[in-house]
């Protein structure tokens, strides 16, 4: 009878082995639909590049919002994992946000932005081959604090509603999983390290358009780490940080967002590359020695995992 059961495992085993290395190596075509436009708030068009297979199906689709400390990006950062993953049976959708200019905050604009195009994609899945009930965000520093604050509370009062006009304004904005690259998840604890590393570009401050002194209610509502509750924990999360990283602190950051979530007993996962800084998204997947080749495996190993 053991015997039997330990053929089973091994054979259950070798066949999700068998699977997942079929996944990896899949290489389906696909097309590139550059600037689609998936909202206009205050007159500013918000656009995004899709990566598509051109097989008919139903795939899962990722919300991808780049980085660039709220004021710099596009998303040209997810060139090379538009068509990654898109061979690999994924819709990726890179989007667009406001960013921040002088004088001018982005909170909660941006976050409105980036809610639109999760709505966008769902409203539009017949047409975009998506699986409407297989949406992730994917974010990259700032676009991993968007994208964490847009599911974990993207259908808050205080962040739904604002663009009624859109046609898809009543949709959800909640999703299977969040990916979180060297995120920003605790505003107030990214300030005070700015303070220090970067004291000539308080980007915290230009995002939310004020300080902690002044107001620490917006820079909690504007930590993802904030809604890591119990009710919210339907939700999964694999977050990705370096070692070296200089830009945001790993321990009040990426750590501390970990910690929360298993208290709070979120689906977790997460990958530690060595040696790497911040920003490096944009690197090439196929060089065997870039941070993003060690990650790619990886990232396809949740994905299969959490959209089962």
């Amino acid at each position: 009878m053991i015997r039997n059961r330990v053929i089973i495992l091994f054979l259950v085993g070798s066949l999700s082995l068998f699977l997942t290395g079929a996944a990896f190596s899949q290489n389906l075509e696909f097309e590139v639909k550059k600037g689609v436009e998936f909202a206009v708030h205050d007159g500013v068009p918000l656009l995004g590049d899709l990566y598509v297979p051109k097989a008919p199906g139903k795939y899962p689709a990722i919300v991808a919002a780049h980085g660039g400390g709220w004021q710099i990006g596009n998303p040209s950062t997810y060139q090379y994992w538009g068509p990654y993953l898109a061979k690999r049976g994924y819709v990726l959708f890179a989007v667009t946000y406001r960013l921040v200019k002088p004088g001018q905050k982005t909170y909660p604009e941006a976050v409105h932005d980036v809610r639109a195009a999760v709505q966008f994609i769902k409203h539009r899945a017949a047409e975009f081959k998506v699986d409407a009930d297989r949406v992730v965000l994917m974010g990259d520093s700032a676009g991993a604090q968007i994208a964490s604050l847009v599911a974990l509370a993207g259908d808050l009062p205080k962040f739904s509603g604002a663009y009624k006009t859109d046609p898809y304004s009543s949709l959800s904005t909640k999703v299977r999983a969040v990916v979180g690259i060297y995120g920003v998840y605790d505003m107030a604890a990214q300030w005070n390290h700015d303070q220090v590393h970067r004291p000539r570009d308080q980007i915290t401050e230009k995002f939310i358009g004020t300080t902690p002194m002044d107001d620490r209610q917006l820079f909690f509502d504007a930590s993802p780490i904030s809604y890591t509750t119990l009710a919210n924990n339907k939700t999964a999360f694999f977050l990705v940080w370096g070692t070296e990283d200089d830009i945001v602190d790993v321990k009040t950051q990426s750590e501390a967002f970990l910690l929360t979530l298993k208290q709070a007993r979120f689906t977790v996962r997460t990958a530690v590359v060595q040696a790497a800084p911040h920003f490096w998204m944009w690197d090439p997947i196929e060089e065997p020695e870039s941070h993003c080749a060690f990650l790619a495996p990886r990232l396809l190993r949740f994905l299969g995992f959490v959209l089962r």
